[in-house]
Order: C-alpha cells, then sequence, then structure tokens
C-alpha cells in the first residue's frame, strides 16, 4: 500500500495544470473490449439490437470516460465495418444507465490476421488447420479484431498486416529445441509467408484541429500458449518492437506497408503508441514492452488507479510477489499467474503535453464498480496538449 500512495504521488506530482488560456486537451485511450465472440457473425448480432448485456457495459464505461480518440481492441472485424456501425448507434448513440450518450463520427476497421488460415503447420503438430496454424491465433478471420473511434478525422491509413516476420532484421525467430539447427522451428517456406503481427499493426493520421498525430495501434500475440520454442512470446516482442523502430529516425528504413510504401514515421512527427501489447515491463511472460517505453521520444504518463491497487491486495496470489508498482497494472488476470499487470498503453510522444492519465478501475466501495468485470482488461486514457 505504501508503494501506491507514493506512486500516486509521483504522478501528481508530474501533471501539468493548464492555464485558462491553453488549448483543450484530446483524450486518447486504448481499451480491450473483449467484444470477440466465438463464431462468425455473433458479434454483428448480438450488436443489431440494443440489448447485449456486455456491450452495454462496454458503452458506458466509454460514455463515463469520454475519450476523444478511441482504440478497442478484441472487437471482432466485420467487412464493411457493420459491427462498428451498429455499436455506434445502438450503444454508444445511446445513454447506458445514466451517462451520456457519446458520438464518433469517424470510424475504421480493417482486416486482420487472426484467424486467416496460413495452409501450413505452424505449431509442428503434424496436422494443418484451425486457429494455432492462422496468422494469428483465432477461430475465423477477424475474430479478435481492432477498431478505432474518433471524434476527428482520420487520414490515409497505413497498415502493416502483411509484414513479414522475418523481414525484422534480428528477428527472435523461435528455436526447435529437438534439432540442433538454431532458429528452426519455422521451414525456410513458412518463413517466406509468415506475418509478423497477429492481428494488424495501423498508422492512423488524425486530423486534431489541422494538426496530424499518428495513432500507432496494435494487439501483439499473448506470449504464452506454445511450448519450449516460447514461439508466442518471441513474437509478442518483436510485434512490439516493430513500432519501437518505426518511430525511431535510422531504424525504420526495412518497414513496408501493405500498399508497398516503406519507411516510418518522418522525424518529429507526433505520434501515440495504444493497444494492449499484453506484456508489462516487470511481471510477467514478457517485457518487450520496454521497447516502447524506451524508445526516442516516447513519454509515459503513469495511469493507474486505485481500483488496481485494491485488487492487488484483496486478490492475492501472484500479486504479492511482483515487482511492479500495482497501482499502474490495467489487467486483472489470474490470481495464480500472472496475476494483475501493466499491458495496456497510451504512449504519447514529445511535443506533446500529458496533462492527466488514468485507468478506469473503480474501487469496491464506488457504484461504478459493477463495471469492472465488463473484461479482463480495464481502459486506459490520457489527455494530451497538441
Amino acid at each position: 500500500m505504501k508503494r501506491a500512495v507514493l506512486a500516486v504521488a509521483a504522478v501528481a506530482a508530474a501533471l501539468v495544470t493548464p492555464t485558462a488560456s491553453a488549448t483543450e486537451p484530446v483524450r486518447f485511450a486504448t481499451f480491450n473490449a473483449s467484444l470477440n465472440r466465438a463464431t462468425e457473425g455473433e458479434l454483428l448480432a448480438d450488436l443489431s439490437t440494443p440489448d447485449d448485456p456486455q456491450a452495454r457495459e462496454v458503452a458506458e464505461i466509454v460514455q463515463r470516460v469520454r475519450p476523444d480518440v478511441l482504440l478497442l481492441n478484441e472487437f471482432d472485424y466485420v467487412e464493411g465495418g457493420a459491427a462498428v456501425d451498429a455499436f455506434r448507434v445502438n450503444y454508444l448513440a445511446r445513454g447506458q444507465s445514466g451517462a451520456d450518450p457519446i458520438e464518433y463520427p469517424h470510424a475504421y476497421s480493417a482486416p486482420v490476421n487472426t484467424g486467416v488460415p496460413s495452409g501450413m503447420d505452424l505449431d509442428n503438430d503434424g496436422t494443418i488447420g484451425g486457429g494455432n496454424d492462422a496468422y494469428g491465433f483465432g477461430a475465423f478471420p477477424g475474430q479478435y479484431g481492432m477498431v478505432v473511434l474518433s471524434k476527428y478525422p482520420i487520414g490515409q491509413v497505413r497498415t502493416f498486416q502483411l509484414f513479414r516476420w522475418a523481414d525484422l532484421p534480428g528477428a527472435r525467430l523461435p528455436d526447435d529445441p529437438a534439432t540442433p539447427q538454431p532458429a528452426d522451428w519455422y521451414s525456410p517456406d513458412e518463413l517466406r509467408s509468415l506475418r509478423l503481427s497477429s492481428k494488424s499493426h495501423w498508422d492512423l493520421p488524425i486530423d486534431v484541429d489541422g494538426r496530424t498525430v499518428h495513432f500507432l495501434t496494435s494487439h501483439p500475440t499473448p506470449p504464452t500458449f506454445d511450448g519450449a520454442e516460447d514461439r508466442n512470446g518471441l513474437r509478442n516482442q518483436d510485434e512490439i518492437r516493430f513500432w519501437a523502430d518505426y518511430v525511431t529516425p535510422g531504424r525504420s528504413a526495412y518497414t513496408y506497408d501493405d500498399a508497398g510504401n516503406s519507411g516510418g514515421l518522418a522525424p518529429g512527427a507526433r505520434f501515440v503508441i495504444a493497444g494492449d501489447q499484453n506484456s508489462d515491463p516487470l511481471d510477467g511472460d514478457s517485457t518487450g514492452a520496454r521497447q516502447i517505453l524506451g524508445a526516442p521520444r516516447v513519454l509515459d504518463p503513469l495511469p493507474g488507479s486505485a481500483g488496481a491497487v485494491e485488487a492487488s491486495r484483496t486478490q492475492g496470489g501472484a500479486n504479492e510477489n511482483h515487482r511492479g508498482i500495482p497501482y499502474f497494472d490495467t489487467a486483472d488476470f489470474n490470481d495464480e499467474a500472472p496475476g494483475n499487470i501493466r499491458v495496456d498503453y497510451v504512449l504519447p510522444s514529445a511535443p506533446l503535453i500529458p496533462l492527466r492519465a488514468g485507468v478506469f478501475w473503480p474501487t469496491s466501495d464506488d457504484e461504478l464498480a459493477r463495471l469492472n468485470d465488463t473484461s479482463d482488461h480495464h481502459l486506459v486514457w490520457t489527455d494530451l496538449l497538441l
């Protein structure tokens, strides 16, 4: 508890108080809303009426926090944006449990790698087919997808769905421990088509009153559900590294988007890296998040919540041995392993100025604590001056 108090004090001391003449801040947020379903078409069916309990709770959380630009992870992709439109009309545009409606005139969704058959035996179990042999784990194409909602116009998006893992310089390719050859879990033929991103990487230029902020969104694979070869753990780290290279001048020349254009961000471009990285900088199965936390010009506004502190204390288990400060946790996972950890990030770049930041995780004595079980993740937000 003492660590948490110190963390709150440190964050409070770092906040910038805007003056009366300051430009209005823009709130960027990310939320793994767990709006995924077991079968294709199920999410669209659920969102086609205003009565789905989970979707109503997700919408209420968004309405309570009121982000201006929001990434939703684990929102099944439906061609043409039908599910996104249904969510906006039937849920966000309707006030939930006393919260005011919220409108997002701009939205972006696109195909992702989850559930897309590779035609290869990627898990080396002797058979081809199923989620483990898809380009990204999923029961059908688009499961666990992404969507960006914005009050500001979205420019020409760059997507990196097809970028090959083997094209990442120094890629951490998994090794088959049963053979003497290094980094040979995947065959040369498999590496010629295996994609880096388990979902996708998107660079969305957000036009905020004439100023462009690149919203860099992704959702790397969980670093688990594999074997001694650690194929998911290694992929997680390289998916995170892609953004670290993309924003670093001199390290991004190798990148290419799905339209065939090469290179990363221009030096000095404003950006916000957002998403469920499935990585805590200190605890859990991957510390790959350190790569973006340590990238040039990246600022960490240190969002947190009293609810996370309370949950860590009352749930115990793995949380008792964590090195990280529970105030910064964003996800409530199994108490035995990995426990509650920080995996969701909204990381702006200088010269953007973070004013405030937080995690929507109410304490048990708050009426809104009824929303804590909506997802195993909690919405993370940051207010920025441009």
